[in-house]
Parts: structure tokens; sequence; C-alpha cells
């Protein structure tokens, strides 16, 4: 009869058992949050080439990022915040009106209901009015405590939010070299992670950061042009929230915008003709619809926005299939899940299946020429910084 024996490093294995459960409640915490952590992971780079350039003018880090978000983030959730506010708003007036009649007879014949079948003549008047004080008292109480609930976790997630982009900007650093001690300074994990911080920077800070200004320049573009429509026939519909369409249009290459706009422009031409007048109002919203909303955010967005190497249709499915499975925070998530499985295809994938060791690409120094670098470019094709950040300095 053969035994086995088994060398077991009960400590080590217990360390290991205690390290798996850290890791479980930090995924399930990562779970419950996922759409806080994502989008504050889309104020961190929406915010870092602004943080880049404060903290050449201001020493610590912690005043530097603070102002970076001060200055660009707070504001910019600020107006966001509102055009939502209103674009919700005016999607519940175009959802009542599809309603009709009956909807607004409803609370009506509701209140007459309960009496409708009584042969007995009308109830006593004051516990009509006691029943109705009571009930409208209890339902504006519980509508304020569901208001005071939404607004209070609202706060909380924004505070969530800001707090990680906060500390991504100013420990990031930090955190990349914790990162590396997993490999060597060479290795490939910091090859993996400085792609995808790259092709991070593009898709928040390029795309998405150019849809959420195209939406704001577009709902008040609208919402101000409105003022200027001479009659109702060919007035914008709901123009805060054609806007916000318009800058989730964006996101679509070439056409995106123009695929709100335009059929918005020939149904008021319509309208238009059939009155007869207006006509004019219709090219004046083409026109700024064209030069304000489609091309001028574009042209001083775009220019800021560095080169990746994520295919434009691969991200479009991305942009349109995130929020159909996560819902409002898959737009940020889709594009993310996207770059990290591009990028583990392209560095990571080949090697281990070719049951090879892992290698980055790497360049002999001897055959560089005079002021070539052998770490990857960036945007302006100087070499970038070990951390991955496109900055030379080692104190951020």
């Amino acid at each position: 009869m053969v035994e086995f024996e088994f060398d077991v490093d009960w400590a080590r294995a217990a360390w290991i058992a205690f390290g798996a459960v850290l890791v479980a409640a930090l995924l399930v915490v990562g779970y419950a949050f996922v759409g806080t952590f994502v989008f504050g992971l889309f104020i961190y780079y929406a915010t870092r080439r602004l943080y880049r350039r404060v903290r050449r003018r201001i020493g610590p880090p912690s005043v530097a990022a603070a102002a970076s978000l001060l200055l660009l983030a707070l504001p910019a959730l600020a107006l966001l915040t509102y055009t939502l506010v209103v674009a919700v708003s005016q999607l519940s007036a175009f959802a009542e009106g599809l309603n009709g009649a009956s909807d607004q007879l409803q609370p009506l014949l509701d209140l007459v209901g309960p009496y409708a079948g009584e042969a007995t003549g009308f109830p006593d008047p004051a516990t009509v009015l006691t029943g109705i004080g009571a009930g409208t008292i209890s339902t504006t109480l519980e509508s304020a405590a569901g208001y005071l609930a939404v607004l209070g976790v609202g706060l909380l997630h924004l505070f969530v939010m800001l707090a990680l982009a906060f500390y991504l900007l100013r420990d990031g650093p930090r955190f990349n070299r914790w990162l590396r001690n997993f490999t060597d300074q060479r290795g490939v994990l910091d090859q993996y992670l400085r792609e995808v911080d790259r092709s991070l920077d593009k898709v928040f800070y390029g795309n998405i950061l150019n849809a959420i200004i195209t939406g704001i320049v577009g709902a008040i573009t609208f919402s101000l042009l409105q003022y200027a429509a001479p009659t109702e026939a060919v007035a914008i519909p709901y123009p805060a929230l054609v806007g916000l369409l318009t800058g989730v249009a964006s996101l679509i290459p070439v056409v995106g915008m123009k695929l709100v706009y335009v059929p918005l422009a020939i149904y008021m031409a319509i309208r238009g003709v059939m009155t007869g007048e207006g006509l004019w109002f219709v090219g004046m919203f083409a026109l700024v619809a064209f030069v304000i909303v489609d091309t001028i955010p574009d042209l001083l967005v775009r220019p800021y926005v560095s080169g990746g190497t994520l295919h434009t249709g691969a991200l479009m499915f991305a942009y349109i299939l995130g929020p159909l499975i996560w819902g409002w925070y898959g737009i940020f998530l889709g594009p993310m899940l996207l770059v990290l499985v591009v990028h583990f295809a392209r560095i990571v994938a080949p090697e281990l299946l070719s049951h090879e060791p892992i290698r980055p690409y790497a360049v002999d120094p001897g055959v560089l020429g005079p002021g070539e670098t052998d770490g990857p470019a960036d945007a302006t094709g100087a070499g970038t910084a070990p951390d991955g950040s496109g900055e030379t300095s080692p104190d951020r």
C-alpha cells in the first residue's frame, strides 16, 4: 500500500485563504459601486491633462489635484446635471403629451370612482376633506423623504467619484509603481498598463468628453434658439432633449450628430411649408446646428485627442452595447473593457498561445540614433516617463 505524504505550509495556506476572502470582499464592494468607480475613473482622465498643467505652477500635488477638480470637474458636473434635469423634464412632458386626454381625466375618475356606486347621496363632506387632507400630508411627507434619500445617495456617490479622481491624480504614479512590483521594470505588465493608459486617455478624454461637451452645447444652443422661433409650428420640439441626444449621437463616427438634427430640420421644414411661414427659422436652425453644435466642439476638442490603436467600429459597438448591458455607466464600462481586451490580445495572448516566455517589445539602445528614446512616444513624440504619465519629472 502506497502512502502519500503532503507537506503543507498551513501558515501560508491560512494567509492565502485570508487574502482570498479580502479579494472577494473587494469584488463585492466594487460590484455594488461599479458605476461610481467607472465614472470616477472618467473624471480622472478628463481632468488629468489640466492637472499636469496646474502641477507645473502649484507645488503640492494635493493642492494641484483639488484645484484641477474645482476648475474643471465640478463646473462640468454641475452643468451636466442641470442639462440632464432639463432634458428629463422635457422628456416627461413629451411622454405626458402622448398619453392623451384620457390620462388627464384619470385622476378625476379615480376621485369620483369610490362614490359613483353609492345610491344614498353624497358622503359627509367633513369625512371626505379629512381623508383627503390626511392622505395629501402623508403622501407629501413620503415624497419628501424619498427625494431626500435619493439626494443623499446621489451626493454620496458624487463624493466617492471626486475622491477617487483626486487620489488617482495625486497618487497615480505611486499606484503604478506598486503594480510594477509584481514584475520587472521592463516587464510585460509595464507595457500593458502603459498601452491601456494611453487608450483610456483617448477614449475618456477624447470621445466621451467630446460627446458630453457637444450635448451641453447643443442643449444650451437649441434652448436659446427656441426664443427666436416665429411660430409654434416651426419651433424646436424639446430643445434641451434634442441637444442632449445630439451629444450622444456624436459617439457614432462621421454621421452621428447629423442623424439627429438633419431629420429634425426636415420635419420642421415640412411643418413650415404646410403653414407657409417660418422657413427662415428652419434654415437658421440647420446652420446653427451645423456650425455651433457639430463643427465648433469637434474643432476645439479633437486637437487634444491623441492617436490610438482601437478600431473605430469596435469602439462604436462598445458605446452601443455597453449601456444596453450595464445601464447608464455602460457607456464608460464598455469602452474600458474593449481597451483591456484589445491590448491583452495584442501584447499577452500571442506569447500565451505559442507557449513562449512573455517578453515585451524592446529595442537595443546601441541601435538608437541621437535624441531617440527606447520608450513609447507620447502624443507629442517625446519619450514617456516610466509611470506612463507622459511626464519626465519623478515627482508629480
